[in-house]
């Protein structure tokens, strides 16, 4: 062979070579990528080639897939969208999914290695491959009572969340967040229709993000966090107990309390820049100079709280109580994204809660503002309710999770979650002193809580605690509505049977600490009633 040819053959034995490097680097190296390329298009055929398995709710189907004659062969449905919409999510070819239907994918569209066998069956025997089905802890019951009681007189709805959970196992029982959407407008085949829903709904800046400040698409029960206010003596309460203070232990309780200036007397000047704590609408605990640790917490008095955690307790051993409740350990620095990453997924990314910084748990004046949960505590509604159901449950507190199980194809139980306790909050005995002190809230003369009892089912017994947290936020020079909160507990007959959290963005009164009573507490009795009368827990 001469070489001129020696050289050509060379040449072509390198572009062979190049070749087969290049293939197998497309179809082995870089096979996955793009087979999952979302602008593949034989992808999203597959895609949509067989049906999702369905998110079910006590046996009916709150998500399932509809055979179609389009090209999309399946059309994912919700018989009920916007009652389950922060649960569910949606699934779109256009925007993707969100909630459940992007946390269980896998399972749902049947590419979990688990289902591999069964889908070789079905292939083999000429069937369609399905995916498998997910079915969630939720109370139709207490689901429906959360979003009902969400709504506002002029028959919108309020923007908020409600929480509710099993506290002796962590399983949620409901999760709402309005306002709500129904996830079928973005399952749409049709691209102009989504993009008609999208714009109309969530007014995207030009990176396509919502600006509405009702956001459907905001899942407000795990993907916001809010300063929780008064819940929040909930945490100091328990850490009062640890050391010694019993509910009937009398504390100071003054009109006015200078943080790092006990013995000063001097009432609190109007600013909103003075350090001094006064109690809302500058009321009167008791008699202005003490009052017991129970009455304090029913009263709701600032002044008690402030001055109980700067001036007497361990405040190490507060942020390791805070902790076992389920928030982070305090952060050093500016405020952390607490959502990026999340706390832990229920399977849903959660948002962590935080206590505040290091600084401010350091200096008095910020310390007695976290004492009633301002400054810069913030805490989920699904934390709050976290909060109540371990007080409510001898004071563990359990894992909160949102599948029940997982189903094959053929409806055979694949998986089924346990409940795993995460903490003890406090020993039983000290819990005990809690639970009644929080039914005081509820139930004594001078609790906030009263609109959240429960007189006409036998045995019940309601715990809780409101809270009305200041926004922080000034338009035109005047801080816009607090928030309205409530957080409690439904005892049967001795039983934990469901803890509630109910958060109403503005919802408050400035200065009214009633609020949270008012406003929040009887959506957390009707979510209580609506379990408890369909026989939840039993």
């Amino acid at each position: 062979m001469n070489r001129p040819i020696r050289k050509v053959a060379g040449a072509l034995g390198v572009l062979f070579a190049a070749l087969f490097v290049n293939l197998n680097v497309v179809q082995v190296v870089q096979g996955s990528h793009y087979r999952n390329d979302p602008n593949n298009r034989r992808v999203l055929l597959e895609e949509y080639s067989h049906p999702r398995g369905a998110i079910v709710v006590q046996g009916k189907a709150i998500a399932q897939s509809k055979k179609t004659n389009d090209e999309l062969k399946y059309l994912r449905q919700y018989p009920q969208g916007p009652l389950y919409a922060a649960v569910t999510g949606f699934y779109s070819y256009v925007y993707g999914s969100s909630g459940i239907e992007a946390a269980k994918n896998g399972w749902l569209s049947g590419d979990d290695s688990r289902l591999f066998t069964t889908q070789l069956s079905r292939l083999l025997t000429g069937r369609n491959p399905s995916g498998g089905s997910v079915e969630l802890t939720l109370n139709r019951a207490a689901q429906t009572a959360a979003y009902a009681a969400m709504k506002n007189s002029s028959g919108g709805f309020k923007r908020g969340a409600v929480v509710a959970i099993d506290p002796t196992t962590g399983a949620i029982l409901a999760l709402v967040s309005t306002p709500s959407f129904d996830p079928s407008n973005l399952s749409s085949h049709d691209p102009n229709n989504i993009e008609k829903w999208y714009g109309r709904y969530c007014k995207p800046d030009a990176q396509g993000n919502c600006t509405n400040p009702s956001d459907p698409l905001l899942n407000r029960a795990i993907d916001q966090v809010y300063a929780p206010g008064s819940v929040f003596k909930v945490l100091v309460s328990a850490e009062a107990l640890k050391e010694g203070i019993d509910p009937s232990t009398t504390i100071p309780a003054l009109n006015s309390y200078w943080p790092g200036e006990p013995q000063k007397k001097t009432a609190c000047p109007a600013s909103t820049d003075s350090p001094c704590v006064s109690n809302f609408a500058r009321e009167t605990c008791l008699n202005g100079k003490t009052a017991t640790l129970a009455f304090a917490l029913a009263k709701s008095c600032n002044t008690a709280f402030s001055q109980l955690l700067v001036d007497r307790l361990n405040l190490d051993d507060f942020t390791k109580e805070v902790q076992r409740f389920g928030l982070d350990a305090p952060y050093s620095g500016d405020q952390p994204d607490l959502c990026n990453p999340p706390q832990y997924s229920i399977p849903l990314s959660v948002c962590r809660s935080t206590p505040g910084s290091l600084q401010d748990i350091g200096d008095p004046a910020a310390l007695a503002r976290i004492a009633f949960g301002q400054r810069d505590v913030r805490i989920t509604p699904l934390q709050a309710a976290m909060i109540s159901a371990a007080v409510a449950n001898n004071g563990a507190l359990m894992k909160p999770y949102l599948v029940d199980q997982e189903l094959g194809p053929t409806l055979s139980v694949v998986s089924r979650t346990d409940p795993t306790q995460v903490s003890q909050v406090l020993d039983p005995s000290l819990d005990a002193k809690l639970i009644d002190m929080m039914v005081g809230v509820v139930e004594s003369p001078e609790g906030t809580g009263g609109p959240a009892r429960i007189t006409d089912i036998s045995g019940v017994t309601v715990g809780g605690k409101t809270g009305t947290a200041d926004t922080g936020i000034f338009k035109n020079g005047v801080e816009t509505p607090p928030h309205a909160w409530f957080s409690g507990f439904a005892i049967q007959n001795g039983q934990p049977k469901i803890a509630v959290a109910v958060i109403i963005e503005n919802g408050g009164v400035a200065g009214n600490e009633t609020t949270g009573g008012l406003a929040a507490a009887p959506v957390a009795k009707a979510v209580m009633e609506a379990y408890l009368r369909s026989g939840g827990g039993n």
